[in-house]
């Protein structure tokens, strides 16, 4: 419990002493106040969506699951069953679904992709912030906010920031919540924070590893089987949360020495990097299976993974970012092969061995102690 306590502690100091920019113009109090309406509308949106749909449950715990995001539709039916899988695992609560990305949460609600079946689809989500004060409006007596992301990094960040800012009627719409509520949230031990699939090296890598090898070990007898994750950048890496990709590598080579874990973002972990602990282990060629190793199959898997023809290969600039790991090994003389579920890659969601461990965690969350009034200190 210590080392989760600092961990959540450390992360939020890190995200509430963040920079704020403005841009000032003759135009700047109305663009404010058209900003300040556009949020209050959206808070009165989702205020009134919860009051429903606790008034029609009658339940007093809620569930808040937190991606990333996405537009993608066989992502948004990940998504779906997400929430299902957590509504059979949590009975006692009311469960909400949020993106923590204004660009996923923008292009889902114009319909930026296509069903299987060629019609636009469009699905409206919101962020973590706006469920969350709907769920304070609605006085659930016990919360639970569950990060979806992969490792403990920069996205999880934010994630433990916008329950804080909750918790100290911190946004611009919030004033009229109970603060005594809230307090009562914090006397109660009520607030709790479920960690990111990968948190603990010692025991989610471990348990993450044997759930991907039970499902790929004939593919590893077949060939390579490698993972694409997402990964930060240095300046982002978060607690240097990278390291849990390098960290589950191990953990599946201890299974079969066919393993291979990759990123599109992390430094030194890039395609080629991939390619060259391939060719140390002896695999110059033969089969490769890629699978996405993110919560879903969105346009990371779809592209830079799988992404097939001329538009992903650059051949004078084969490591380019923009070549997907398909043409690019591909390429290398690798018989590459992306399993696919109906027409598409699938996400780590949609393994249900994989979804336990994410639903263990909220099952074992911890309560997230000092975030009521711990960034407005009290006189």
């Amino acid at each position: 419990m210590k080392k989760i306590k600092s961990f959540i502690l450390a992360t939020m100091a890190m995200c509430l002493v963040a920079p704020v920019f403005t841009a000032c113009g003759d135009d700047e109090v109305e663009n404010k106040q058209q900003i300040v309406e556009n949020i209050v509308s959206e808070y009165d949106v989702n205020d009134k969506m919860v009051a429903e749909q606790k008034a029609k449950s009658k339940k007093d715990v809620a569930v808040l699951l937190v991606a990333f995001g996405s537009t993608w539709n066989n992502a948004f039916q990940a998504f779906d069953n997400t929430k299902t899988a957590y509504e059979a695992a949590f009975p006692e609560a009311d469960v909400y679904f949020s993106f923590s990305s204004d660009i996923c949460i923008n292009r889902a609600s114009k319909g930026e992709n296509k069903d299987d079946n060629g019609n636009i689809v469009k699905r409206d989500y919101y962020e973590p912030r706006y469920l969350l004060h709907a769920i304070g409006a609605a006085k659930y007596s016990k919360i639970y906010v569950q990060s979806l992301q992969v490792i403990p990094g920069e996205e999880f960040a934010a994630v433990v920031a916008s329950v804080k800012k909750f918790m100290n009627n911190g946004y611009i719409a919030s004033a009229h919540l109970d603060d005594e509520y809230l307090k009562k949230l914090e006397e109660d031990e009520a607030i709790f924070l479920g960690l990111p699939l990968l948190n603990d090296p010692e025991v989610d890598v471990p348990e993450v590893a044997k759930q991907l090898n039970a499902l790929y070990a004939s593919e590893a007898q077949q060939g390579v089987v490698a993972f694409m994750g997402h990964g930060n950048p240095d300046v982002y890496d978060t607690f240097k949360a990278n390291v849990r990709y390098t960290q589950l590598e191990e953990e599946l080579q201890k299974f079969s020495p066919s393993y291979f874990v990759g990123t599109v973002d992390m430094p030194d972990n890039y395609k080629m990097d991939v390619m060259e602990r391939m060719e140390l282990k002896g695999f110059t060629s033969g089969k490769m299976y890629l699978h996405a190793l993110m919560s879903i199959a969105g346009d990371h898997a779809h592209n830079d993974m799988a992404g097939e023809g001329d538009e992903y290969w650059k051949p004078m600039a084969p490591d380019d970012e923009e070549v997907s790991w398909f043409e690019f090994f591909s390429h290398k003389g690798y018989d590459v092969i992306v399993p696919r579920v109906g027409n598409h890659p699938q996400g780590l969601l949609e393994l249900s061995g994989v979804l336990n461990v994410w639903i263990n965690h909220t099952k074992n969350a911890e309560f997230l102690e000092d975030a009521y009034h711990s960034m407005y200190p009290e006189e």
